[in-house]
């Protein structure tokens, strides 16, 4: 019985042995290398990500502890248990981030494990996967080189290509000996003013993808060269044509009286022509029920001089306006608003789209978009920068007496970077005041010292998404009633150069989240 007993009391003690070298296995995982440890340890943290379309960016946490000699990396096409191995690499910590060039359209299954400075076994795999892009081997289109109906096309010469394939209308271009040596080749065939999508085969594989949108049809439109009467050619306009604009410095300055469907284009966007003026919108008086539509496309816009802002709706209008659009242009130096409307009239749209807008609204204090007494069912900013554009409020679409409270009004931010870094507390970005409001801000990049998004209780909480506050903390504050963009990140977007007007990012993370004006995102 007593022999039972110690058996028993010593069973208990080894018990209790064994529970407590589990407990530090499992507590002190990472201290026991050289202590009975048998392998080092798997890398932790893997990431794969793909750079310039076939590129894969590995990265992985390194402790400082650890004794790993280096690391191997094996990639497996299209292969997830690894039968095939189509590229090994040894990596030591010291060289990550580590880029390794792949092939294109492939989904890659990479593992990587420690190899031991100590004579430990290797670790067990980690694993990512990562798939590229189309292969790309064409050179960036020469914007001059863009005609109505053709456009030449580069890549690096004696590559193996075949043909070359623009979408739409399946136009197919078979790529001759001497152009595949010279790496250039001239599409015929095209449709003017389409937005094409050309690929580069080598057989059914995909070496390049371009997009451009073809030439102005110059046979569609009244041409106007810089020596000519602006106000003159707009007084030609009937229907549905419009100005097709020669590259040049225009002689025609001050106000252009826009009452009817008016388009004015640029016929070279990389050449866009020079044009000193403002906008003034009316209702048409040969035809009341006409909804007046004013388009700027491909144009640079200077209001130097001038008084007032770049367009204006200064007068009540009986009858509903139509659609007012910004398009890839460039809008610098107004005084005062970009948009204003302060009048009894009512706006179906106000759009800026993949456009550049500089120094407007620097001499007053007034609104940027200003909307007082007009009605407008749609504010919508795409693509495009805002540098520079002092406000009070950055948009205003305010429920004045007699614009109809009960109206509803549209906004959205999507994909734009908004610098005006000197912005003091009492500035807003949205003041809008109608009964029902939706607004939206998302894929943005604001630089906007002290401003606040609103303090107006009228105005709704934006729906918010994927958007950076760099040295703007008042957009997060939490006080009288600002809607704050709470999931909003505030890293330093590291610009080129914010002074000469150049927002390329160098901050890889909003790089890879796409956030602000596209046309900075150079990965």
């Amino acid at each position: 019985m007593i022999k039972a007993k110690y058996i028993f009391r010593g069973l208990i003690a080894v018990l209790f042995l064994a529970l407590g070298v589990s407990s530090c296995e499992s507590y002190n995982e990472g201290l026991l290398d050289g202590v009975g440890n048998s392998r080092e340890f798997s890398p932790i943290g893997l990431t794969a990500r793909v750079r310039n379309s076939t590129t894969v960016e590995l990265n992985w946490t390194v402790k400082a502890d650890e004794n790993a000699d280096h690391y191997v990396v094996e990639f497996s096409p299209d292969d997830p248990e690894f039968k095939t191995i189509f590229k090994a690499i040894n990596v030591t910590g010291k060289e990550l981030p580590i880029q390794v060039p792949l092939e294109g359209e492939t989904t890659y299954y990479i593992r990587v494990k420690a190899v031991s400075a100590a004579g430990l076994e290797d670790s067990k795999w980690s694993i990512a996967s990562a798939t590229t892009a189309s292969e790309q081997i064409f050179v960036p289109i020469k914007a001059e080189e863009i005609q109505a109906t053709s456009v030449t096309v580069r890549w690096a010469p004696n590559s193996n290509v075949t043909q070359i394939i623009s979408q739409p209308g399946d136009v197919v271009h078979t790529i001759t000996a001497e152009e595949k040596a010279a790496g250039v080749a001239i599409v015929n065939g095209l449709t003017p003013e389409t937005n094409y999508t050309t690929t580069l085969k080598n057989g059914t594989k995909t070496r390049g993808i371009l997009t451009f949108t073809s030439g102005v049809d110059l046979t569609k439109g009244i041409v106007v060269n810089p020596g000519d009467d602006l106000n003159a050619k707009v007084a030609q306009v009937t229907g549905d044509s419009r100005l097709l604009l020669m590259p040049g410095v225009y002689q025609t300055t001050g106000e252009i009286l826009v009452n009817k469907k008016l388009i004015i284009r640029g016929v070279r966007p990389e050449n866009k022509p020079k044009l000193n003026v403002k906008f003034t919108v009316v209702n048409n008086p040969a035809n009341a029920s006409e909804a007046v539509n004013l388009s700027l496309i491909d144009l640079d816009l200077s209001g130097s001089g001038l008084t007032g802002g770049a367009i204006s709706i200064l007068t009540a209008q009986a009858s509903p306006l139509g659609d007012i659009l910004i398009s890839g242009s460039y809008v610098h130096d107004y005084p005062s608003q970009l948009m204003y409307g302060n009048a009894a009239a009512r706006l179906k749209s106000f759009t800026v789209d993949n456009s550049i807008v500089k120094n407007v609204n620097t001499a007053s204090g007034a609104d940027f978009i200003d909307f007082r007494t007009t009605y407008v069912e749609n504010v919508t900013l795409t693509r495009s920068t805002f540098n520079n554009c002092g406000s009070r409020d950055f948009i205003r679409l305010d429920a004045a007496a007699g614009s109809g409270g009960s109206l509803v009004s549209n906004v959205v931010i999507d994909g734009c970077t908004i610098y005006t870094p000197t912005l003091i507390a009492s500035s807003r970005i949205l003041y809008v005041r109608f009964a029902t409001n939706i607004l939206a801000v998302r894929n943005t990049l604001l630089v906007v010292g002290q401003a606040i998004y609103t303090n107006n209780a009228a105005t709704s909480a934006p729906g918010f998404g994927n958007n950076n506050n760099f040295n703007s903390p008042n957009l997060k504050a939490t006080t009288n009633n600002n809607r704050p963009d709470t999931g909003a990140t505030t890293l330093d977007p590291q610009f080129a150069n914010a002074s000469t007007g150049d927002f390329t990012l160098g901050n890889q993370t909003l790089m890879d989240n796409k956030v602000g004006d596209p046309r900075w995102i150079k990965q």
